[in-house]
């Protein structure tokens, strides 16, 4: 009996190890914003929106003069808005309004980060330009990078967009877990972030970039998604890290972004 609970105290500490390892690997928030949008010549607008179970969250919206569509640019896990600043540029260059947010425990939005936090996170930010901003959602873009891949397809998933680009997307937290933690079971994780399977329900046109050289997130899950994805849909192979891949193929990236708004 003294063995038995002996085990079960280990495993409970260990579960909870688990937990608290998982959310350390998930999220890496920066609070401190390092520049803005008008460092880079572009004017933008301070947004601040609530969410459904009422956490303020704060975003910039960057207009652009002869917008063709509203991008709604959900970002990877680690630092906040103000590290985007080469995107936001790219995309305002493209013709695209551009509203950027930073998930709750980001920058200066309140609360903590969690799977279902950042869904809403997402949802908050659609009803925004939705609502105030009367943009029509034919018009709305999704795009998301890295752990952003996955909140960008939740949404698509539920609310109507006219496209969705994905950069760097992986299928699930736990195909991730395996890769990095091969010797811990899976379902011990409690985020799911099943991007594989939502991909499914997503109608809008989906433009899937993935570079084969990526150190972070495999290119086969890359390729796993674009596989599972339903028509209209376009693969691009990139070259360059996880992180930087939009600098190395930057000519392919642009031009293939520009031909996909086009087409909408």
């Amino acid at each position: 009996m003294k063995a038995i609970i002996i085990l079960t105290g280990i495993l409970i500490v260990l579960f909870f190890f688990i937990r608290n390892l998982e959310q350390r690997n998930l999220y890496f928030p920066f609070r401190e914003l390092e520049s803005n949008p008008k460092d880079i010549g572009l004017d933008y607008e301070d947004v601040i929106v609530t969410t459904k179970d009422m956490v303020q969250i704060n975003g910039w919206f960057i207009p652009s003069k002869t917008a063709l569509a509203t991008l709604i640019f959900c970002h990877g896990n680690a630092g906040n808005i103000s590290h985007r600043m080469e995107k936001i540029k790219i995309f305002n260059e493209l013709n695209l309004n551009v509203l950027i947010f930073d998930y709750r425990g980001y920058g200066i939005s309140k609360g903590s980060p969690s799977e279902k936090g950042l869904y809403l996170d997402a949802e908050a930010a659609y009803n925004y330009l939705v609502n105030k901003k009367r943009v029509p959602p034919v018009k709305i873009i999704a795009y998301g990078e890295s752990l952003g891949s996955a909140v960008a397809l939740d949404l698509a998933g539920k609310h109507e967009v006219g496209g969705i680009i994905i950069e760097g997307g992986f299928t699930s937290v736990r195909d991730m877990a395996r890769k990095i933690f091969p010797f811990i079971p899976a379902f011990i994780y409690a985020s799911r972030f099943d991007s594989l399977d939502k991909i499914r329900d997503v109608k809008a046109p989906k433009l899937i970039f993935h570079s084969i050289d990526d150190e972070i997130i495999p290119f086969k899950f890359g390729k796993e998604l674009f596989i599972a994805a339903a028509e209209p849909k376009e693969f691009v192979e990139l070259r360059g890290s996880h992180n930087d891949a939009f600098l190395t193929s930057k000519e392919i990236f642009i031009s293939r972004i520009d031909s996909f708004v086009n087409r909408l």
